[in-house]
């Protein structure tokens, strides 16, 4: 199973990531926010990072940009969920590293074929 860091403002999101993931079997670290969440990538290693889009102060494409710097994430998955469905955000997102989009609202099924195409 995975390690997945989950990062987004929303704590009933981060819940769901949570109960959804740790129901299948991965270990599943949650951030409220972008700082924290790259404070923990900097000490940690996971296989997957689920980020929100809009936060605030670190945003979901500066978290993903700096994470990418990071050598041990230069080819970690990371998805980008949010409500957003504008072409060009993900674009955008694709440019600065994300491998993947999740729009939101994010249901079980689709949280889990997005981990699985992303992990396996």
């Amino acid at each position: 199973m995975a390690s997945i860091l989950a990062v987004d403002d929303s704590e009933a999101i981060r819940n769901l990531i949570k109960v959804v993931l740790e129901g299948e079997g991965h270990t599943v670290f949650l951030k409220d926010n972008g700082h924290d969440a790259l404070e923990f990538a900097l000490t940690h290693t996971v296989d997957l990072v689920i980020t929100d889009l809009y936060m605030p102060g670190m945003n979901g494409m500066d978290l993903v940009s700096n994470i990418r710097l990071i050598d041990h994430y230069k080819n970690k998955p990371i998805l980008v969920m949010t409500i957003e469905t504008a072409d060009y955000k993900k674009e955008k997102a694709k440019m600065v590293g994300a491998t993947g989009w999740i729009t939101k609202p994010v249901d079980k099924a689709r949280l889990l074929q997005a981990v699985r195409r992303s992990v396996d």
